[in-house]
């Protein structure tokens, strides 16, 4: 594909399995502590050349749309005017 987007590999953290309390345990219980670590996600970055492509489409088709209403108006105005001027020949009639 032409603009397909490509995501970055995430190392995956290794974590040892038990720990041992480097403090003094609040009860007397003898379980291993397992930290687990916030999952953290990274945004996809976008090339400037995606972010060109699509200004300059925007821009292009912001252009066509107001061509279009132009071209509209000039019709609008021209069929009022011949119309204008078809009833006033036929009132002099």
């Amino acid at each position: 594909m032409l603009l397909r987007p490509q995501l970055p590999e995430t190392p995956t953290p290794t974590l040892p399995a038990t720990t041992q309390h480097t403090h003094a345990p609040a009860c007397t219980c003898q379980h291993s502590h397992t930290p687990t670590a916030p999952a953290h996600r990274s945004l996809p970055s976008v090339s400037t050349g995606a972010v060109a492509v699509v200004l300059v489409g925007g821009v292009v088709l912001t252009a066509l749309l107001t061509a279009v209403a132009v071209s509209a108006i000039s019709v609008a105005v021209a069929a009022v005017v011949v119309r204008s001027l078809l009833g006033a020949q036929h009132r002099r009639r």
